[in-house]
């Protein structure tokens, strides 16, 4: 069992307690000023209800530069497998990979987010997995706000009177566009540097001045 805190008002783990505390802090004006955490889950389907994270990767950004040495990376214990997504993510049941379980990697994700800015494609899908997760474990939803690459892109598009719009851009659209290798696509850690390279140069386009202009 976790310690829990016996002061507060709602019987929750010290380390959720410890992630609420870093929202007391305002995030910098600057863009350059904030750290960025760049995630990706792999799961075993889409359901918020029966699917399950498998794979948590993450990446942080600081001052437009991806801080490798400060990756994240956890693999988690599940039952639920679904052989179609297996074919995706290559997480076979009986991995050698050491795993942990869910409640432990929602801990560890937790004290390195902070309260920094996630950011993902189709983040709001990796954000879902997570609460799902969370309140399975009789916790509330993460408060970090997000920025989802895919919006961002569409974005610079905006800016372009000759360029055909598409409905939806997937990442490996915003690959192709960027020359950024694929080699470790359908991996959490290596979709999460796919996506930090697209936000990069995504940011080159859109120049944006404060951070409230990303958020807008």
């Amino acid at each position: 069992m976790w310690p829990f805190s016996k002061n507060k008002s709602l019987e929750f783990p010290d380390f959720w307690w410890e992630y609420e505390e870093h929202f007391k802090e305002k995030l910098p004006e600057g863009i350059h000023e904030n750290t960025f955490v760049v995630l990706d889950t792999e799961t075993t389907g889409f359901s918020l209800t029966k699917d399950r994270m498998l794979c948590i990767g993450a990446l942080k950004l600081r001052d437009n530069t991806i801080v490798v040495k400060e990756s994240f990376e956890v693999y988690i214990q599940q039952e639920h497998y679904d052989s179609e997504s297996a074919e995706i993510h290559g997480i076979l049941k009986h991995s050698k990979k050491s795993t942990i379980s869910e409640l432990e990697a929602l801990k560890q994700f937790l004290e390195y987010a902070k309260n920094h800015i996630l950011v993902g494609h189709h983040v709001i899908f990796d954000v879902n997995m997570m609460n799902a997760a969370l309140k399975r474990n009789g916790l509330p939803k993460l408060k970090n706000k997000t920025l989802d690459t895919e919006s961002l892109y569409i974005r610079t598009l905006l800016m372009s009177s000759v360029v055909q719009k598409k409905e939806r851009y997937a990442l490996d659209d915003l690959a192709k566009k960027f020359s950024i290798s694929r080699k470790d696509r359908h991996t959490a850690l290596g979709d999460a540097f796919i996506t930090a390279i697209a936000f990069l140069r995504t940011i080159e386009k859109l120049k944006p001045q404060k951070i409230k202009d990303l958020l807008r």
